[in-house]
């Protein structure tokens, strides 16, 4: 059955003899008529991907489109492959509700059929209405089971699984996995917030559309994005490396081209048996992700059972790592004015359990020259790589510098 917004859609382009598509208020694409026009890559790109991209919207909205009360004509722009275009805003009682857009390459869209547009602009207004009070209230529900699903009381989240079944948002009975999607911005400039917001939401949709549609969640939370996946009861690892790739992906996709976008990381916690216990592996995805963005060397997917040590110190807190922890002697390691060198070749062969063949080769050194730089580091540390208790302190201390940014090689 053609919905009433479908039909709307093809009877404006019948009457004007054009192309028309509607889009919502945060540009996802919701109903287009045929096109027997030559089509922009980003009219392309809204039809197969059925939502537009934060840097073609950060574009589009500089001309006030967000604000107007008129239509918006809109120059093209060759870099993202964008045509000329006009846009009509959609609005019921003064709030806006959409867009209808129009590609207008030669300027000839004359202002008879603009007012035409205008004037059914008031049958996609009312439409629109109808159907986002209905997708709201039923969004909304969602959205507070999901945050319900992250309290620490334990009623709270099983009533929260129930509902989200209840939706039939979910459907999923076997073991669940969270993953915590977190753009990083290493030199601080400050993104635009809405943007940033949009584009996480964007992948978070994109990747929970390839999982299933009963078989994901999403939430978009101030500055990351949560991703909850089934991965049944067996076999949890290779279908969670997938979903945590096609994140890492469509984030990196979504940010292209924004002010302030920079690199990205997923953090992916361990398989929960039941969805009411998803927030533990959340809170593990969580701290992947902080890790991975104070280790660039993680990389952008970082995997709580993958990540060692480091997953007892990332729940210090930053006054405790800060707090004297290292051992002496790697403080006067890390101060030796030494390019870290030596640091360096200390951390190799902890890392390979002391065999110096293997350290030599990871470091392209001569054994000579190794023993050399041994004896140089037990010098400068005051420690015996003999002693059990002297290696365990100075492998710590030095997964504790590079996580708190004093060992970067």
């Amino acid at each position: 059955m053609i919905s009433e917004l479908q039909q709307l859609v093809e009877a404006l382009a019948a009457a004007l003899d054009r192309p028309v598509v509607l889009e919502d208020r945060r540009q996802r694409l919701i109903a287009y008529s045929q096109h027997d026009q030559p089509m922009d890559g980003v009219r392309r790109e809204t039809i197969l991907q059925r939502q537009t991209t934060p840097e073609v919207i950060a574009e589009l909205r500089r001309f006030g489109i967000a604000t107007s009360q008129v239509p918006v004509r809109i120059p093209g722009n060759p870099r993202l492959d964008l045509l000329p275009r006009v846009c009509v805003p959609l609005r019921h009682a003064e709030v806006l509700l959409g867009y209808l857009w129009f590609l207008d390459e030669n300027g000839s869209m004359p202002d008879e059929d603009l007012e035409r547009a205008v004037r059914r602009g008031g049958d996609f207004a009312l439409a629109l209405y109808r159907e986002n009070l209905l997708g709201e209230l039923s969004r909304r529900r969602e959205e507070e089971a999901l945050r319900n699903l992250l309290l620490t009381e334990v009623e709270a989240r099983r009533e929260a699984a129930r509902i989200l079944r209840d939706l039939g948002v979910f459907a999923g009975d076997g073991a669940v996995v969270a993953l915590v999607a977190q753009p990083v911005r290493d030199d601080g400039e400050a993104p635009n917030p809405e943007l940033q917001r949009l584009a996480i939401e964007q992948a978070l949709v994109a990747t929970r559309r390839q999982a299933g549609p009963h078989d994901a969640l999403h939430l978009v939370r101030h500055d990351h994005g949560l991703l909850i996946v089934t991965v049944g009861a067996a076999g949890t690892r290779p279908p969670v490396v997938t979903h945590g790739q096609a994140l890492v992906h469509a984030l990196q996709r979504a940010l292209v081209g924004l002010p302030g976008s920079g690199r990205v990381v997923v953090g992916v916690g361990e398989a929960r048996p039941r969805l009411e216990l998803v927030v533990e592996s959340y809170e593990q995805a969580r701290l992947a992700a902080r890790l991975a963005v104070s280790l660039p060397g993680v990389g952008p997917l970082a995997e709580w059972r993958e990540l060692g040590v480091y997953r007892a110190l990332a729940q210090l807190s930053t006054e405790q790592l800060g707090a004297g922890l290292l051992h002496a002697g790697l403080e006067a390691l890390l101060a030796a004015g030494e390019d870290q060198q030596l640091a360096r070749t200390l951390e190799t062969y902890l890392d390979l359990a002391g065999n110096v063949g293997a350290t030599a080769a990871a470091l392209q050194l001569h054994r000579t020259s190794l023993y050399h730089r041994l004896r140089r580091i037990e010098q400068v540390a005051d420690a015996d790589l003999a002693d059990g208790n002297d290696r365990l302190a100075l492998h710590l201390g030095l997964k504790l510098a590079r996580l708190t940014g004093r060992y970067a090689p």
